[in-house]
């Protein structure tokens, strides 16, 4: 109760300054909106010059990228680490953040939300349902829940890999460079797959897994068989890597020695 009273007062501030910069809200919510936009365009482009894409129709990869949206969105609102290292170590306010009693990584994320990245998951939903209607996909159940499980499971999978990276500030002042290239290399999660070559299949799935934050879960709902046993390891790959990324968190923040240290 504690930390959501704590999230609540945050948002509550956050309110308060983008009403007093309006503008700058819907500027943002705009600009987001013409980024997804181009890359649904890109899709529909391709499928220009052919009817399949490593055999995924245009529908199946659409879908795929709706899917997409939702955790990134989520992620994007709430997991926002994009200026740590310059903002917090470099600038010195990680000393602030250690005196209060709150967990610091927890702070970190509610001084940095971004609500109205949020408005990226509405629109991957919208898309979703439109594609999979396109396709005849069928209502079940289990497809609520499946739906909040792999999308709760793909936001730890973003969570762990770049509060990993992150944790690298700790043990230089300058920015490492690596989440610009993370923020690329995390787009390839947006398309199926089986399209790329074998080292890159391994990459997305294993290393850096975020084919699991966008194909993997995305081909249950899909009925794709193939992918039915990868689909079920998203809560598993989501704790296994949110663990890894919160004890390099934890341990760099043991070697943190305030600024200027």
């Amino acid at each position: 109760m504690y930390y959501l009273g704590l999230m609540g007062e945050y948002l509550k501030n956050y309110m308060k300054t983008r009403m007093t910069y309006r503008a700058d809200f819907w500027v943002e919510v705009i600009s987001d909106l013409l980024f997804q936009a181009t890359n649904l365009i890109f899709i529909f482009v391709i499928f220009m010059h052919t009817n399949s894409l490593g055999g995924w129709s245009e529908s199946e990869v659409v879908f795929v990228y709706g899917f997409f949206m939702v955790p990134f969105g989520i992620f994007s609102c709430f997991i926002n680490l994009w200026n740590f290292s310059e903002r917090y170590i470099v600038k010195g306010e990680m000393d602030r953040i250690m005196t209060r009693p709150a967990y610091n990584l927890f702070q970190i994320f509610l001084e940095n939300v971004d609500p109205p990245a949020l408005v990226g998951s509405i629109i991957g939903g919208i898309i979703m349902a439109i594609s999979g209607e396109q396709l005849g996909l069928s209502f079940e159940w289990w497809t609520i829940p499946a739906l909040l499980l792999f999308t709760l499971s793909a936001v730890a999978i973003y969570t762990g890999i770049y509060t990993t990276l992150t944790s690298l500030s700790f043990y230089s002042d300058a920015p490492t460079g690596i989440l610009p290239l993370m923020y690329n290399v995390q787009g390839y999660g947006r398309y199926p797959v089986t399209i790329y070559n074998r080292a890159i299949q391994v990459l997305l799935t294993w290393i850096l897994p975020f084919a699991f934050v966008g194909v993997y879960p995305a081909s249950l709902f899909l009925e794709r068989e193939e992918m039915r046993q990868m689909a079920w390891l998203t809560p598993l790959v989501g704790v296994v890597f949110l663990a890894i990324g919160l004890t390099a968190w934890n341990y760099g923040v043991k070697r943190y020695r305030g600024a200027g240290s």
